[in-house]
C-alpha cells in the first residue's frame, strides 16, 4: 500500500501544475467567449461552418454531457448539422485543461498530437453528417445533466456580464474553481488513483504484446464509447497505460473516445439528430480515432520518438515546491466547505456548487 501511496501521490504533484493552468486557462475563455459569437461563425453550410467549429470548440472547457447544452443551443440558433456534429465533438475532446495535463504526463508529442486528433475527428464527423439529408424535427427538451455533467451552463451565460474587465475575468476564474474543478474531482481522483494502482501492481511493458494495432484499437473503442470520463480526468489512466506497453496510438484512440460518447449523449443525439447522423456519428469518431491512432503509432516508429522519455524530461521543468503548492491549492478549491468559506469572504462572489 506504500507504493501504491508514494505513486499515486507522485502522479498528481505532476499533473497539478498543468492541471491548475489548464483551470485558470479555462476560467478565462468562459468569461470571455460568449454563445453569441460562435452561432454567428458556426451558421450556413459547407466545410468552412464545421472546421471553424472545431477550431472554436477544441480549447473550450465542456465534457461531453456538459456540452450538449451549448451545441443544442447552437444547432436551434441556426447551426449547420455538421457545425453542430464537429462542435460537440471537438470540445469534450480536448481543451486547455486536458492540452496542459497531457503535455504534464506523456510529453509534448502527444500535447500537440492529441488536439490535432480531436480536430480531425471532428471535422470528419461533421463533414460526414453533413451529407445526411435533413428532416424537420420538433426541438427537444433542454438535456437534463444532473448528476455529473461538465460545465453544463451555455457558454458566456452563466453569470451576467460584469461591468469591468477585471471582474468578468474574477468570475471566469470562480466558475473554473468551482463548477469546472466540481465537476471534474471525482473523475480525476478515480482516474489518478487506477493509474497509481496500474504502476505499481503490473509490470512495465506488461500489456505491450497487446497493445498496439487495430484489434487493440477496438478494444480501447468498446470500453471509450459507453463510458463517461472527461477529457482531463482521461489522462492519468492513459499515462499509465503508455507506462505498461500500449501504444501511443492506441491510447489516443481511448483519448479521443472516451470523452466524446457516454450513453446519454448518444441518447440525446439519437433524440434530437435522429438514427442516422447517431451512425454517422459513432462511425466518424471511430473511424477517424483508429487512423489517428495508426498515423501516430507509424510518427513514433519512423522518428523514433520516445514518448515516455520526453514526458520525464517535461516533469523535470517544473521544481518540487510549485507542484506542492498547485497540488494545495487544487486540494483546497476541492473540498467545498473549505471553498466556501473562503469565497464568501467577497459578498458578490458566487458560491460554489
Amino acid at each position: 500500500m506504500a507504493d501504491l501511496f508514494t505513486n499515486t501521490l507522485a502522479i498528481y504533484l505532476d499533473a497539478a501544475p498543468w492541471l491548475l493552468l489548464g483551470l485558470i486557462a479555462a476560467g478565462l475563455i468562459k468569461a470571455w467567449v460568449s454563445e453569441a459569437w460562435m452561432t454567428r461563425w458556426l451558421g450556413g453550410r459547407g466545410f468552412g461552418p464545421v472546421a471553424r467549429a472545431a477550431i472554436i470548440g477544441a480549447p473550450l472547457p465542456l465534457c461531453s454531457c456538459g456540452v450538449l447544452p451549448s451545441a443544442l443551443g447552437l444547432r436551434r440558433s441556426g447551426a449547420s448539422r455538421g457545425s453542430t456534429l464537429s462542435f460537440l465533438i471537438a470540445t469534450p475532446e480536448t481543451g486547455v485543461d486536458s492540452v496542459a495535463i497531457t503535455y504534464a504526463l506523456m510529453g509534448p508529442f502527444m500535447a500537440i498530437i492529441r488536439p490535432i486528433a480531436a480536430i480531425f475527428s471532428a471535422v470528419f464527423t461533421g463533414v460526414l453528417g453533413g451529407l445526411v439529408p435533413e428532416k424537420s424535427t420538433s426541438p427537444a427538451a433542454t438535456p437534463d445533466c444532473q448528476g455529473g455533467c461538465c460545465g453544463s451552463l451555455p457558454i458566456g451565460q452563466a453569470n451576467p456580464s460584469p461591468e469591468t474587465p477585471w471582474t468578468r475575468s474574477l468570475s471566469g476564474l470562480r466558475y473554473a474553481m468551482t463548477d469546472i474543478l466540481d465537476d471534474l474531482t471525482f473523475w480525476l481522483a478515480i482516474g489518478i488513483i487506477v493509474a497509481g494502482a496500474l504502476i505499481t501492481w503490473l509490470p512495465p511493458q506488461a500489456l505491450a504484446q497487446w497493445g498496439s494495432g487495430v484489434p487493440a484499437m477496438l478494444v480501447m473503442l468498446a470500453i471509450g464509447v459507453p463510458m463517461y470520463i472527461c477529457a482531463t480526468a482521461s489522462t492519468p489512466l492513459a499515462a499509465s497505460l503508455l507506462l505498461l506497453g500500449v501504444s501511443p496510438g492506441t491510447v489516443l484512440v481511448f483519448l479521443l473516445a472516451g470523452p466524446a460518447t457516454n450513453i446519454a449523449t448518444l441518447g440525446l443525439l439519437h433524440r434530437e439528430l435522429g438514427g442516422p447522423v447517431l451512425a454517422v456519428y459513432l462511425f466518424g469518431i471511430s473511424a477517424a480515432a483508429i487512423a489517428c491512432g495508426l498515423a501516430t503509432d507509424a510518427l513514433v516508429q519512423h522518428f523514433g520518438i520516445s514518448v515516455m522519455a520526453q514526458a520525464a524530461e517535461t516533469g523535470e521543468f517544473i521544481p518540487d515546491w510549485l507542484g506542492t503548492l498547485s497540488a494545495m491549492l487544487i486540494a483546497v478549491f476541492a473540498i467545498r466547505p473549505v471553498r466556501r468559506t473562503f469565497l464568501d469572504r467577497n459578498p458578490t462572489a458566487k458560491p460554489g456548487r
